[in-house]
This record gives structure tokens, C-alpha cells and sequence, in this order.
């Protein structure tokens, strides 16, 4: 009797734990799930979004892909027309993807060179394949805009910094991929400058040189069409992003100082086994997967225009 309500209760937990995910690529619908129809008909006058969802650990391998709730306002755009041009938006899941050196975050273990290639350049290289994909069915290269949350954002901004030919734009959401530098390293206290050393010191010159390099590439960029959400409160880089800045051509949105948006209250909402949910926004770092993020539309749409 206890195995089998100990095996029901395993059941239970993984079915609510992935009833709400979405796990595999492909083109979504407006109602957060996948489209039936998953060729590009009409592709002249079709702009494609790729969205590009963040990681739970750096280099390693990622639990899942998005979820329904995190997928939530891009999906809102589907449908929506810029210059007469429909939206469609296309969720990539990397997450499997893993990086060669599983030193990098060895601190006592790791010395350079990094062998082999990262997870996020890995990453990248998916993307590229993608877009080329896309463009071999007719889709012209300035109507795909790449899109990411967290690391994707990230990882959005390196693509763009290094073909910046190869997709119309890009929107960077939360950008970030090396932990909670902005809160565990005290950033507003101590400064920046001495957040990072402490982060070189407790994770090593791995991570430290390699996020540093990335952000010098990506700071090399003459024009870099990068419309980037950051929040002042993100502890993971909260405080560390007002380096986009200095880039011609990002245009960064500080999306506000507390857990509302336009005086609104942000809540996530999603879909479990049928079932709508709906709580209080607990993370910062999640204000751009809230329902009061929407407010952001018009201005997507606005930005999207503007670069196709």
C-alpha cells in the first residue's frame, strides 16, 4: 500500500511539473501552446520571432525549455502585423545542449584555455542554423528577430554582435547567464568593481574572463538594434547592465523599481493539467514573464516595425 501511494505521488508531482512546460521546438499560437500547422506559408510577409528561454545552470544541461507562463507574452503576439506583416513566433529549446569543459566552474580545477566549445556558444551556432533555415524557405533576414529571456538574452546580444547582418534585430530580456552576481556579490553596497572581484574570487577567472571577453565583443559592435528590458532589482544583473548602454543602437527599457508595471500589479499566470493559476510575482528577474508586461507591446511592436 505504501509503494503504490508513494508511486502515485511521484506521478502526481512529475505530471504537475511538466503539465505546464513546453518542451520541444516549433512555431506557438496565441493561446501558449503550438501552432497545428507548422509550415511558414506566405513567408515574404511573415516576421518570425525566436525565443530563446534561459538556463538553470551555465554550462551544464537545462531542465526543461519554457513554460507556458514564461511564453506567455510573446505568444500574445502571434497574430499581431507590423508594416502589414504578420507575427509568428518560434520557441528554441537548447537546453539539452551542454558545454565542453566541464572545468570552467571548478574553480581549483580549471586553468585556460576553455577546451572544446561553451553552452552558449553552442547556442548560438543553433540559432544560426535556424535563421539560415528560415531563409532558405523564403523568409527575407530582417524579418527574423531574435528574442531571449535571461541567458537567451544574452546570448542574443553575442549574435547580434557578431553577424549583425543576419537577422533584422534583436530583443534582449533580462540579460544575464552567470548566477546572482547582482545580489550574492552585493552590488549596491559594495559597487561594481568590487562585486566582480569578489565573484572572480569565489568562482574563479573561468567564468569572470569569459563573461568580460563576451561583453568586449559584444561592446565592439558599431550598431547593435537591441531593444534590451532590464530591472534595477534583477539580482542576477541588476545592477550590471547599464554597460549596454554605451552601445550604439541598444535601445535599453529600465522596466521600474518595484514588482509593478505602469502602477499594475504583476502577477504570473499559467496552465497547469487544465487548470489556470494565477500568483504574486515573487522574482524580479521574472518581470518580463508577467501578465502586466504586456504593457511592453505596443513598443515591441513599435521597435519590430522599425527594423524590418
Amino acid at each position: 500500500m505504501k509503494k503504490i501511494l508513494l508511486l502515485l505521488i511521484v506521478i502526481t508531482f512529475s505530471t504537475n511539473l511538466y503539465a505546464d512546460k513546453l518542451l520541444k521546438n516549433g512555431f506557438l499560437n496565441n493561446k501558449m501552446s503550438y501552432e497545428k500547422d507548422q509550415n511558414i506559408n506566405d513567408p515574404t510577409n511573415k516576421i518570425i520571432l525566436i525565443y530563446n528561454h534561459g538556463q538553470n545552470t551555465h554550462d551544464g544541461k537545462s531542465s526543461g525549455c519554457v513554460s507556458k507562463n514564461g511564453i506567455r507574452n510573446f505568444s500574445s503576439l502571434v497574430g499581431e502585423k507590423a508594416k502589414g506583416k504578420e507575427i509568428m513566433v518560434y520557441l528554441l529549446c537548447t537546453g539539452k545542449l551542454v558545454g565542453d569543459d566541464k572545468r570552467l566552474w571548478k574553480k581549483k580545477k580549471f586553468k585556460p584555455p576553455y577546451k572544446g566549445k561553451p553552452k552558449l556558444e553552442k547556442r548560438l551556432e543553433a540559432n544560426v542554423v535556424l535563421i539560415d533555415s528560415f531563409v532558405s524557405k523564403g523568409v527575407p533576414n530582417k524579418q527574423i528577430i531574435l528574442t531571449g529571456h535571461s541567458c537567451g538574452g544574452w546570448m542574443t546580444m553575442m549574435l547580434l554582435a557578431r553577424y549583425p547582418d543576419k537577422v533584422g534585430g534583436g530583443i534582449s530580456l533580462m540579460q544575464a547567464c552567470y548566477g546572482k552576481i547582482s545580489k550574492d556579490f552585493k552590488v549596491k553596497k559594495v559597487g561594481i568593481d568590487k562585486a566582480l572581484e569578489k565573484f572572480r574570487k569565489k568562482e574563479g577567472s573561468g567564468p569572470a574572463d569569459m563573461r568580460q571577453a563576451q561583453i568586449d565583443e559584444i561592446k565592439k559592435s558599431k550598431d547593435l538594434p537591441v531593444l534590451v528590458f532590464t530591472h534595477p532589482k534583477d539580482p542576477y544583473a541588476g545592477l550590471l547592465s547599464d554597460w549596454v548602454e554605451e552601445i550604439p543602437g541598444v535601445q535599453r527599457i529600465i522596466i521600474s523599481e518595484d514588482k509593478k508595471i505602469n502602477e499594475k500589479k504583476c502577477y504570473r499566470i499559467g496552465i497547469n493539467n487544465g487548470e489556470k493559476w494565477k500568483e504574486p510575482v515573487k522574482k524580479y528577474h521574472d518581470m518580463d514573464i508577467t501578465d502586466c508586461f504586456q504593457y511592453y507591446n505596443p513598443t515591441i511592436l513599435e521597435y519590430i516595425a522599425s527594423r524590418i
